[in-house]
């Protein structure tokens, strides 16, 4: 088998938009979400501090965010930080625009329709 191949079975694919809208549709999970949107990485121990959540708890979500392409994960020594991946946030974000003019354009026939229908 060639390296290409290789390289492209080894390749995670992208994750579903369903992963990223369950992902997103935990409050906490969008509260960590907001806290990485901050900028930098950000220890378990950083992402805790505020939060009444244990390591374990906190370590689940953002496995959940990952899952969904969301966060990623840096190895610094034995520690791991995270960071937000801003990428599958748009994709979402023009998906929900796609969806939203599709609405608007049902609406609208919805509307003349009703105007035009006899009382």
């Amino acid at each position: 088998m060639s390296r290409a191949a290789d390289a492209a079975r080894a390749r995670p694919a992208p994750p579903d938009l369903a992963d990223v809208f369950f992902a997103l549709g935990d409050p906490t999970r969008l509260r960590l979400v907001a806290v990485l949107c901050a900028g930098g990485l950000f220890s378990i121990t950083q992402l805790t501090a505020s939060s009444d959540l244990s390591r374990q708890a906190v370590t689940k979500h953002l496995r959940v965010l990952a899952h969904g392409g969301l966060v990623r994960d840096v190895r610094s020594g034995r520690e791991r930080l995270w960071q937000l991946d801003p990428t599958q946030i748009e994709e979402a974000r023009r998906s929900l625009e796609v969806i939203g003019r599709q609405w608007e354009q049902a609406l609208g026939r919805l509307k003349a329709f009703t105007e035009r229908a006899p009382d």
